[in-house]
């Protein structure tokens, strides 16, 4: 028994216990002279006394008599500094007034007993035997008053238990190992020293024994010097009317003691083993079956207590190896609880089914046996047989029986329970870990010692002057790639065009994936080609190594679903290979992605190259969205390496990220300095042990508080710098030369002739239009009445459709071009090669085809509005005024951090803190290269297993891009575009 709970562990067998039994009950009474306890079957117990001896003559029923002097008051006597003889006339005379005598002992009383007796025998020096009888027998008849008189709980018991095994072992000393036969049971005592205990067992074989683990398992809860181990085998279950459980087999108490307290054994690394024999327990019935080819032996069993742990055994005629397969009840649903395991003459064809495994669910289970790999044609046989046992412990917050931390051992037998105990309860251990203690007093004094004890000071000025030359260099980084930041408006694009796509390039990481060269795309559609467009960028660098480069494309109309894409360059520049990692196109009208995996270079005569539109089962492929994942992880979730390379278009800045790290290096020193070499709790539970790897409940209290203390106000900065609503640059000469109206030229014919046949082919890309391409070289004004007429014809078919989505697009994008050759016809010159009267039919014509576009754009945009669904990015953006208060709880943070990292390191001293430095350089490199690459491969993983793929991000950087191709349209038509 461990202190403030009783120990007790039982075999159980499921036969039921006769009442029979209770007719050959022997009671044990007293006799004065010589004083003993005596047996006999011709006596009733009693609550309240001892026995009450039943005689021939025993007719009277005169009262009892009182006794002279009370309980109490005895008790008293016996608590004095007396002598031996006097202290057994007044034990002996409290036990004849219990048994003659109503009044009864408290908890407290009988504990008082016992402790004066004990004292008396630390205060005399004893050597009559038949003193020392005495004495053994006064102790007995304590217990024996204490088990018949119904304990109040177990704590009484276990007590008293303990008391009588310290007075044997004192009455008895000089008896070696002690052995003491009671009436309620048989009580083992030994000592031993702390340092030899490895090992050692206790107890008999036919009343069952305990075996201690290996001294290495103990050594960090034993004390220096002698240690009693006592054992106590109940013949009889003493918690019988306390629980519902039906013991049958042995109970047993296991205790250990230094001096005068218990001595608590938990949560030990290796298990206390406890032998309990079942004598009466039945053998279960063998079953001699042959196997046949193809088939499997089986057996069932019915469950009806979650504690109990079956046995099957399958000894094979032949030495094979067995498969034993568990299956749940077919009515539980729980086909999860399929187990199955290899079985061999190692095992000694057994197999332990743990209620870990049942799962608590009750009902009738079926094991399956057959051989593993079995090709012999001789015949194979088994003797199966199956029985259930179980172990427990009595737990006293509980006030029950109870499993926890104890399992059936595998050398269990039939009639011999073999328990397994470590004792994984945390009575008494607390709840919060506190970390070392400080006094913030001496804070003048420790700072004063700074020329004896630098150590800690010369690493945090190394980690600080690190993080000056780091955010110097991140601040030059951050203005290099600001340029490298925006999305480009192509100017290739045509001023009308209306129906918008956003074209995500992503170059790879390979050395030398970047290009020099100058790039095109074309479009290839269900209906159509678009023109090719150079995606380039007048005010950055494209298509650099690792880049992620988004470009808006505009088209007149959609030409259908998009099935390919062609890519290709010039091979112009120093370095024109390119490796080509990824494209997207995203159609901002339906938000419906495109992806492009590409993942090749496009070099020398394989500069140009088509990528057909990924299938959905290549898009959410494993190995797809693992490298995705874990590209992004690595370059935005890895805060120390996302500082080399983070993702372009984020708002959390390199000098940022570096600032945190710091942060969070500081955060970790200060934590681990204040919980560094915290003193062990022997008391603390294993929560986990995996090898020589063992997690107590201490070291997971103190992860968590480092947790709390660390994580929330790191993670609070990390997330405000996140969330800081980005600001987009404006070219301000751009924006300056776009305001400014430029002055009228003259036009000529050709300038007016080229739009309108490049508005005809534009509209011959649509199969919806209903015009043929054709080539036409604008010489002659009749060439313009001709394309003048062909649109005419596209306005007619405008008109006449209805409720297609293209049209809305097709007659705004007819109507804007319109606009813009009617504003051309204004400023023909003078040498413009029209005649009068063709110029006014020009005018006229265009005029009147302005008013039919109209009249269609109208209808078409009330029938469907043509607007651009640009989805905003999910989640929430701070204001920028924001990044102040990131900044003030990050020097905060900073500074309170430095601060108890220089308190503790001078605390510590010189030594301590050099011991410290180097505990702290091993926790850096597991966290930096092993703990967080992990937790990126791992998220990396959970997203591929779910098959979830990386979004396409879009902003409200898009919408600044629609609204500069919105007022180039307006500057080229010279209409207001609502």
């Amino acid at each position: 028994m461990y202190k403030n709970s009783f120990r007790g562990f039982e075999p159980v067998s499921h036969s039921p216990v006769s009442d029979g039994n209770k007719e050959n009950f022997a009671c044990i009474y007293m006799i004065l002279h010589p004083f003993q306890l005596v047996t006999t079957p011709n006596c009733t117990a009693g609550l309240g006394s001892i026995c009450t001896r039943e005689t021939a003559d025993t007719t009277s029923n005169t009262p009892a008599k009182r006794s002279r002097r009370s309980l109490a008051t005895i008790l008293s006597a016996m608590q004095i500094p007396i002598s031996t003889d006097l202290m057994l006339q007044n034990a002996k005379q409290m036990l004849k007034d219990l048994e003659t005598s109503v009044e009864e002992l408290s908890r407290n009383d009988r504990i008082a007993f016992l402790r004066s007796i004990y004292d008396n025998l630390l205060q005399n020096s004893v050597t009559d035997q038949v003193t020392l009888s005495e004495i053994v027998n006064s102790t007995a008849a304590m217990l024996l008053y204490a088990q018949e008189c119904d304990p109040d709980s177990m704590d009484d018991l276990e007590d008293l238990i303990t008391l009588a095994g310290q007075i044997y072992e004192k009455a008895l000393i000089g008896n070696g190992n002690l052995v003491k036969e009671l009436p309620t049971g048989t009580i083992y005592v030994t000592r031993h020293d702390s340092q030899t205990l490895g090992g050692k067992s206790l107890g008999s074989a036919d009343g069952g024994y305990c075996q201690l683990p290996s001294l290495s398992a103990m050594s960090k809860q034993l004390p220096k010097g002698d240690v009693n181990v006592q054992l106590f085998q109940f013949k009889e279950n003493p918690m019988e009317d306390k629980s519902n459980e039906s013991i049958s087999g042995t109970t047993c108490s296991f205790s250990l003691q230094t001096g005068n307290s218990s001595l608590k054994l938990a949560n030990l690394t290796e298990n206390i083993e406890i032998y309990l024999p079942r004598p009466e327990a039945p053998q279960p019935e063998v079953v001699d079956i042959t196997w046949k080819t193809g088939y499997s032996v089986t057996s069932t069993f019915n469950i009806s207590d979650a504690n109990m742990t079956i046995i099957v055994t399958a000894k094979p005629s032949r030495n094979v190896s067995l498969t034993f397969t568990l299956s749940p009840p077919y009515d539980s649903n729980t086909t999860s609880l399929n187990q199955s395991t290899i079985v061999t003459y190692k095992d000694n064809y057994r197999w332990r089914i743990t209620p870990e495994m049942t799962k608590q669910v009750s009902g009738t289970w079926k094991v399956a046996v057959f051989p593993s790999n079995y090709t012999s044609s001789e015949t194979l046989s088994f003797k199966m047989s199956v029985f259930v046992t179980k172990c427990l412990y009595w737990d006293t917050t509980l006030g029950d029986w109870s499993r926890s931390g104890c399992m059936v051992g595998p050398n269990s037998m039939p009639n011999l329970t073999h328990c397994l105990c470590n004792h994984t309860t945390f009575f008494g251990s607390s709840f919060f870990v506190m970390p070392n203690q400080i006094d913030l007093s001496q804070t003048a004094a420790l700072f004063a010692t700074v020329n004896e004890n630098y150590i800690v000071v010369v690493l945090l000025s190394c980690f600080f002057a690190l993080f000056l030359v780091g955010a110097m260099w991140a601040w030059y980084a951050d203005r290099k790639a600001l340029r490298t930041r925006k999305m480009t408006l192509l100017e290739d694009n045509h001023p009308c065009a209306q129906y918008n796509y956003l074209i995500n390039v992503q170059t790879g990481h390979r050395r030398g994936a970047g290009t020099t060269a100058k790039v095109m795309v074309t479009l290839h559609f269900a209906e159509g080609d678009s023109e090719p467009y150079n995606m380039s960028d007048p005010e950055k660098p494209v298509f650099e190594r690792g880049g992620v480069d988004v470009f808006l494309l505009s088209m007149p109309f959609s030409l259908g679903e998009l099935q390919s894409i062609d890519i290709s360059h010039d091979n112009s520049g120093r370095s024109p290979d390119w490796y080509l990692d990824k494209v997207q196109v995203q159609d901002l009208q339906t938000q419906d992605v495109a992806h492009f995996l590409c993942s090749t270079w496009l070099r020398g005569e394989t500069c140009k190259r088509t990528f057909n539109s990924a299938k959905m089962n290549e898009i959410a492929s494993f190995g797809n969205i693992f490298s995705t994942r874990t590209s992004s992880g690595f370059r935005d979730e890895h805060i120390w390496v996302s500082i080399v390379d983070p993702p372009r278009r984020s708002p959390f800045t390199r000098v940022q990220r570096v600032s945190c790290c710091m942060s969070l290096l500081l955060c970790t020193m200060a934590i681990n300095i204040m919980f560094w070499n915290l003193p062990t709790d022997a008391e603390s539970p294993v929560l986990l042990k995996l090898g020589s790897f063992e997690l107590t409940w201490q070291e997971f209290i103190v992860g968590v508080e480092s947790g709390l203390f660390m994580f929330p106000i790191n993670i609070l900065i990390i997330t405000i710098f996140r969330h800081i609503k980005p600001r987009f640059l404006i070219n301000k000469e751009k924006a300056d030369a776009a305001r400014k109206t430029p002055a009228p030229v003259a036009v000529s014919m050709n300038i007016i002739m080229k739009e309108t046949i490049g508005l005809l082919n534009n509209l011959s890309k649509s199969p919806k239009n209903m015009l043929a391409a054709k080539e036409i070289r604008p010489e002659t004004s009749g060439d313009l009445f001709w394309a003048l007429n062909k649109v005419n014809d596209v306005l007619q078919i405008m008109q006449e459709s209805v409720g297609d989505p293209h049209w809305s697009f097709c007659s705004r994008f007819v109507l804007y071009t319109l606009s813009h050759i009617s504003r051309l016809l204004e400023h023909v010159g003078e040498k413009g090669y029209f005649l009068n009267e063709e110029l006014r039919e020009a005018r006229g014509t265009v005029s009147v085809l302005l008013k039919r576009a109209e009249i269609a754009s109208g209808q078409h945009t009330s029938q469907s509005t043509p607007s651009v669904q640009v989805e905003q990015k999910k989640g929430w953006w701070l204001p920028s005024w924001f990044v102040f208060v990131g900044w003030a709880l990050l020097f905060t943070m900073s500074g309170i951090s430095t601060f108890f990292t220089l308190f503790y390191g001078f605390q510590y001293g010189r030594d301590s803190s050099i011991q410290w430095v180097v505990t702290l350089t091993l926790s850096l490199v597991q966290s930096i290269f092993i703990l967080q690459p992990l937790k990126v491969i791992f998220v990396a993983i959970f997203f591929a297993m779910i098959l979830r793929p990386v979004a396409v991000e879009s902003n409200e950087e898009v919408n600044l891009l629609l609204e500069e191709q919105k007022k180039k349209c307006e500057e080229y038509s010279g209409r207001s575009i609502s």
